[in-house]
Protein backbone atom coordinates (compact mmCIF):
# COMPACT_ATOMS: atom_id res chain seq x y z
CA UNK A 1 0.00 0.00 0.00
CA UNK A 2 1.17 3.44 -0.97
CA UNK A 3 1.59 6.15 1.64
CA UNK A 4 -1.09 8.09 -0.32
CA UNK A 5 -3.45 5.41 0.25
CA UNK A 6 -2.54 4.84 3.35
CA UNK A 7 -3.35 8.40 4.62
CA UNK A 8 -6.25 8.14 2.92
CA UNK A 9 -7.32 5.53 4.53
CA UNK A 10 -6.82 7.25 7.71
CA UNK A 11 -8.29 10.44 6.75
CA UNK A 12 -11.66 9.15 6.24
CA UNK A 13 -11.17 7.03 9.14
CA UNK A 14 -10.61 10.12 11.08
CA UNK A 15 -13.32 12.56 9.28
CA UNK A 16 -15.71 9.16 9.94
CA UNK A 17 -14.63 9.16 13.55
CA UNK A 18 -14.79 12.84 14.51
CA UNK A 19 -16.94 14.19 12.43
CA UNK A 20 -19.40 11.48 11.38
CA UNK A 21 -18.67 12.40 7.88
CA UNK A 22 -17.75 9.71 4.46
CA UNK A 23 -15.71 11.63 2.29
CA UNK A 24 -15.00 10.26 -1.59
CA UNK A 25 -11.40 11.65 -1.96
CA UNK A 26 -8.48 13.05 -0.48
CA UNK A 27 -6.46 15.81 -2.25
CA UNK A 28 -2.76 15.54 -2.39
CA UNK A 29 -0.09 18.40 -3.19
CA UNK A 30 3.98 18.14 -2.80
CA UNK A 31 4.63 20.73 0.17
CA UNK A 32 6.00 24.26 -0.60
CA UNK A 33 9.42 24.53 0.09
CA UNK A 34 8.99 27.23 2.48
CA UNK A 35 7.05 25.07 4.96
CA UNK A 36 8.23 22.25 6.65
CA UNK A 37 6.34 18.88 5.51
CA UNK A 38 6.86 16.10 3.20
CA UNK A 39 2.93 16.02 1.67
CA UNK A 40 0.61 18.13 2.00
CA UNK A 41 -3.47 17.46 2.56
CA UNK A 42 -5.93 20.39 1.06
CA UNK A 43 -8.34 20.85 3.38
CA UNK A 44 -11.21 22.88 1.97
CA UNK A 45 -12.61 20.12 0.15
CA UNK A 46 -13.65 18.76 3.51
CA UNK A 47 -15.33 22.14 4.38
CA UNK A 48 -18.67 21.23 2.41
CA UNK A 49 -18.83 18.85 4.52
CA UNK A 50 -17.34 20.14 7.39
CA UNK A 51 -18.61 24.01 8.08
CA UNK A 52 -15.73 24.88 10.19
CA UNK A 53 -12.43 26.79 10.17
CA UNK A 54 -9.88 25.15 7.47
CA UNK A 55 -7.05 25.46 10.36
CA UNK A 56 -9.22 24.06 13.37
CA UNK A 57 -10.41 20.77 10.77
CA UNK A 58 -6.68 20.57 9.92
CA UNK A 59 -5.60 20.56 13.16
CA UNK A 60 -8.35 18.16 13.72
CA UNK A 61 -7.13 15.63 10.94
CA UNK A 62 -3.23 16.37 12.18
CA UNK A 63 -3.83 15.43 15.61
CA UNK A 64 -5.70 11.81 14.68
CA UNK A 65 -2.59 10.95 11.81
CA UNK A 66 -0.35 11.90 14.37
CA UNK A 67 -1.78 9.44 16.94
CA UNK A 68 -3.03 6.58 14.76
CA UNK A 69 -0.52 6.11 11.65
CA UNK A 70 2.97 5.33 12.42
CA UNK A 71 4.54 7.13 9.54
CA UNK A 72 3.31 10.65 10.32
CA UNK A 73 5.59 12.40 12.99
CA UNK A 74 4.98 15.83 13.19
CA UNK A 75 2.10 18.14 11.17
CA UNK A 76 1.72 21.89 10.63
CA UNK A 77 -1.52 23.59 9.15
CA UNK A 78 -1.09 26.89 7.06
CA UNK A 79 -4.29 28.30 5.67
CA UNK A 80 -6.45 25.67 4.78
CA UNK A 81 -3.38 22.64 3.75
CA UNK A 82 -2.12 20.07 6.34
CA UNK A 83 1.54 20.00 5.81
CA UNK A 84 2.93 16.05 7.30
CA UNK A 85 6.00 15.15 8.31
CA UNK A 86 7.03 11.80 7.37
CA UNK A 87 9.46 9.54 9.33
CA UNK A 88 12.68 9.01 7.65
CA UNK A 89 12.13 5.00 8.63
CA UNK A 90 9.17 4.91 6.28
CA UNK A 91 11.40 6.06 3.57
CA UNK A 92 14.59 3.61 4.79
CA UNK A 93 12.05 0.86 4.29
CA UNK A 94 10.78 1.76 1.28
CA UNK A 95 14.01 1.88 -0.08
CA UNK A 96 14.86 -1.60 1.07
CA UNK A 97 12.07 -3.15 -0.13
CA UNK A 98 12.77 -1.19 -3.77
CA UNK A 99 17.02 -2.26 -3.19
CA UNK A 100 16.76 -6.00 -4.04
CA UNK A 101 13.75 -5.39 -6.95
CA UNK A 102 16.91 -5.67 -10.30
CA UNK A 103 13.84 -4.39 -12.33
CA UNK A 104 12.25 -1.58 -10.17
CA UNK A 105 12.07 1.45 -12.82
CA UNK A 106 11.77 -1.07 -15.31
CA UNK A 107 8.37 -1.51 -18.01
CA UNK A 108 7.95 -3.72 -20.43
CA UNK A 109 8.33 -3.50 -24.28
CA UNK A 110 4.62 -2.54 -25.04
CA UNK A 111 6.22 -2.59 -28.68
CA UNK A 112 8.12 -4.56 -31.52
CA UNK A 113 9.78 -0.84 -33.05
CA UNK A 114 13.26 -0.72 -31.90
CA UNK A 115 15.45 2.45 -31.17
CA UNK A 116 19.15 2.87 -32.46
CA UNK A 117 20.81 5.10 -30.65
CA UNK A 118 24.25 6.28 -32.20
CA UNK A 119 26.78 7.90 -29.86
CA UNK A 120 30.88 8.82 -29.43
CA UNK A 121 31.74 8.16 -33.24
CA UNK A 122 35.36 9.58 -32.73
CA UNK A 123 36.92 10.90 -36.16
CA UNK A 124 40.14 8.54 -36.12
CA UNK A 125 42.61 11.00 -36.77
CA UNK A 126 41.91 12.65 -34.06
CA UNK A 127 43.10 12.09 -30.63
CA UNK A 128 40.11 11.63 -27.90
CA UNK A 129 39.07 14.38 -25.49
CA UNK A 130 36.68 15.49 -22.75
CA UNK A 131 34.10 15.90 -25.07
CA UNK A 132 34.35 12.41 -26.29
CA UNK A 133 33.41 11.03 -22.66
CA UNK A 134 30.74 13.48 -22.39
CA UNK A 135 28.84 11.94 -25.33
CA UNK A 136 29.95 8.47 -24.42
CA UNK A 137 28.08 8.96 -20.76
CA UNK A 138 25.32 11.32 -22.65
CA UNK A 139 24.83 8.29 -25.29
CA UNK A 140 25.05 5.58 -22.56
CA UNK A 141 22.26 6.89 -20.23
CA UNK A 142 19.98 7.77 -22.79
CA UNK A 143 19.93 4.28 -24.48
CA UNK A 144 19.37 2.60 -20.49
CA UNK A 145 16.45 5.28 -19.84
CA UNK A 146 15.08 4.28 -23.41
CA UNK A 147 15.70 0.46 -22.54
CA UNK A 148 13.84 1.22 -19.07
CA UNK A 149 11.02 2.56 -20.62
CA UNK A 150 10.69 -0.79 -22.25
CA UNK A 151 12.20 -0.13 -25.84
CA UNK A 152 14.17 -2.35 -27.66
CA UNK A 153 17.65 -0.45 -27.88
CA UNK A 154 20.70 -1.15 -29.99
CA UNK A 155 23.31 0.97 -28.88
CA UNK A 156 26.20 1.84 -32.30
CA UNK A 157 28.96 3.97 -32.81
CA UNK A 158 30.62 4.63 -36.87
CA UNK A 159 33.65 4.59 -36.42
CA UNK A 160 34.08 8.00 -38.28
CA UNK A 161 37.19 7.57 -41.23
CA UNK A 162 35.80 10.19 -43.78
CA UNK A 163 37.29 12.79 -42.54
CA UNK A 164 38.79 15.75 -44.34
CA UNK A 165 41.65 13.51 -45.60
CA UNK A 166 39.42 11.92 -47.72
CA UNK A 167 38.29 14.62 -49.45
CA UNK A 168 42.27 16.34 -50.03
CA UNK A 169 42.88 12.01 -51.39
CA UNK A 170 39.85 12.62 -53.66
CA UNK A 171 41.28 16.18 -54.78
CA UNK A 172 45.14 14.65 -55.40
CA UNK A 173 43.53 11.98 -57.42
CA UNK A 174 43.78 14.10 -60.06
Amino acid sequence: MTLQNTLTTHIKEALLELYNTKIEAVEFQATRKDFEGDITVVVFPFLKHIKMNPVQLGEAIGNYLNEHVKEVIAFNVVKGFLNLVISDDYYLKYFETIKGEESYGYVKNLDDNAIIVEYSSPNTNKPLHLGHIRNNLLGYSVAEILKASGKKVYKTQIINDRGIHICKSMLAWK
